[in-house]
């Protein structure tokens, strides 16, 4: 009997010595963590350093500024300045080189043109003579280049669109516009065009005109 209770007592005091001794080493674990809460930090595998952010937010500027070029490029605004400069109206004289109408006559000229987007305009003109010709090119206009040892601008341009003429058969047929504009001041720009109309044969002249900006 006192066997028993001595053994039971035996038991009871190892269970409660080992029962102090997990706690203890529960509030020690829980101790270090809290006296250096930086010794755990969650990994992240695809870090993205401050360089590349730079790099993307470049690119992402880049981008939408070249998209905003390419939108005012692509805008149709009638009467807008080209590249070349100003949208112009003025009058001026064509000199015939070949041909029955008037393009390939002499004639008096009324000459235009009407800026479309940055780089495209529409350069209507009128040729008065015995017979009306009336030429509308559409253009590919370029950038402004000085003329070297002079003090002055000059723009190509060349295109292609129809030609009118009011003569015995009221004809139509294919043209071929190219010239150089030069701007004279904020006002007035000069105009020199080569055109080469096929209405009933080839008809090339040449006009020399100035026009006002607006």
């Amino acid at each position: 009997m006192k066997l028993n209770i001595i053994q039971k007592t035996i038991a009871g005091i190892g269970i409660t010595t080992f029962s102090v001794i997990l706690s203890g080493q529960v509030a020690q674990a829980e101790s270090i963590v809290e006296q250096n809460p930086q010794s755990i930090k969650p990994t992240v595998s695809n870090s993205i350093s401050p360089a590349q952010t730079s790099e993307n937010n470049n690119y992402q500027i880049e981008k939408s500024q070249d998209l905003k070029i390419t939108q005012r490029n692509l805008r149709v605004d009638p009467g807008t300045a080209t590249r070349s400069g100003a949208s112009y109206i003025g009058i001026g004289g064509n000199l015939g080189l070949s041909g029955d109408t008037s393009v390939g006559d002499g004639a008096f000229a009324v000459i235009s043109k009407i800026g479309l987007t940055n780089t495209i305009s529409v350069r209507p003109s009128v040729l008065i003579e015995d017979d009306t010709a009336f030429l509308i090119p559409v253009t590919v206009d370029f950038s402004q280049n000085r003329v070297s040892n002079a003090a002055f601008n000059i723009a190509p341009y060349l295109g292609g669109g129809l030609a009118f003429s009011t003569g015995r058969d009221d004809t139509i047929g294919l043209l071929i516009s190219g010239g150089l504009d030069i701007p004279i001041s904020s006002e007035f720009t000069g105009n020199a065009a080569v055109n080469v109309s096929f209405i009933d044969d080839t008809d090339v002249g040449v006009v020399l005109g100035v026009g006002y900006n607006f």
